[in-house]
């Protein structure tokens, strides 16, 4: 078991442990690490704490310092020199006709270098590019090319559902999403309806579908034959989410389905089994 600090970089951001080194470190403490990429600013997501060392990539990097109003002034004034770089730099790639589309850009804590995101559809050639925004800024620059997924998260807005993107709000990375989870979900197969901003298989699909599966093991499915207070009939519709059964009864094949809960229906084959 080790002591570490939970650590975030950003609000929606995956988790990262670190030593505290000795630091009282407090939830919600914005604090300074080190990190592979060097010096950064985070924010404490949970205090100190103890984590079994499976759960670890060790070595652990250490905590430097609780935030000072100094180090808080250093992160304003990149945010600033942020968005100038920012406007600099999709001037440079409307000057050099660069088919790219610059996303966000990031300035080190302790300005080192600052990186560039960009999406394009395919291979960008862009060391001019990179010359020019060298000579501009006298520090290293890195460009990296993101999906549309990773813009998304970046850019933030909201969904068809109208609440804001899960990807930029609360999801700590990205899942595998298939067709399968739409069509197991009940969703309509339509690319629009099952699409979200970004153009791919909505977020929303995977983290649900383990609802969905727990609720289609308790359903009887349609075409099961099952007894209900009305007596006994086939199930000819589902509703997952409400727990609702459209059973056509036996004794009035011809008259209207009755409205069934999924718990007063019970399918045949599991009354045949308790019997046995």
């Amino acid at each position: 078991m080790n002591n570490v600090v939970g650590v975030r970089f950003k609000e929606n951001g995956k988790l990262y442990y670190f030593d505290p080194a000795g630091i009282a470190v407090k939830q919600g403490n914005k604090v300074i690490v080190e990190t592979a990429r060097g010096t950064e600013m985070g924010v404490a997501a949970t205090g100190i704490k103890s984590v079994d060392d499976s759960e670890l990539v060790l070595p652990l990097r250490s905590v430097v310092r609780i935030a000072t109003p100094k180090d808080l002034k250093t992160v304003e004034n990149n945010k600033v020199r942020e968005r100038e770089a920012y406007k600099i730099a999709c001037e440079r790639i409307a000057e050099l006709g660069l088919e790219m589309v610059l996303s966000h850009v990031e300035i080190a804590f302790d300005g080192s270098k600052i990186i560039f995101y960009f999406t394009a559809d395919g291979r960008v050639d862009f060391r001019e590019l990179v010359k020019e925004l060298a000579g501009e800024f006298k520090t290293r620059i890195e460009l990296r090319q993101i999906g549309v997924r990773d813009e998304s998260r970046i850019l933030g807005g909201l969904g068809i559902c109208g609440r804001p993107f899960c990807c930029s709000t609360f999801l700590n990375d990205f899942h595998s999403v298939s067709i399968k989870m739409a069509k197991e979900q009940g969703m309509s197969l339509s690319p629009g309806k099952i699409s979200g901003t970004c153009g791919r298989l909505m977020c929303c699909l995977k983290y649900e579908q383990n609802s969905y599966d727990y609720l289609n093991k308790i359903t009887p499915k349609k075409g099961t034959i099952v007894d209900c207070p009305q007596g006994r009939g086939t199930v000819v519709d589902v509703s997952l989410l409400s727990g609702k059964l459209k059973v056509s009864l036996n004794a009035s094949p011809d008259g209207a389905p009755v409205t069934v809960d999924r718990e007063d229906a019970i399918p045949i084959s599991k009354q045949l089994a308790s019997k046995e």
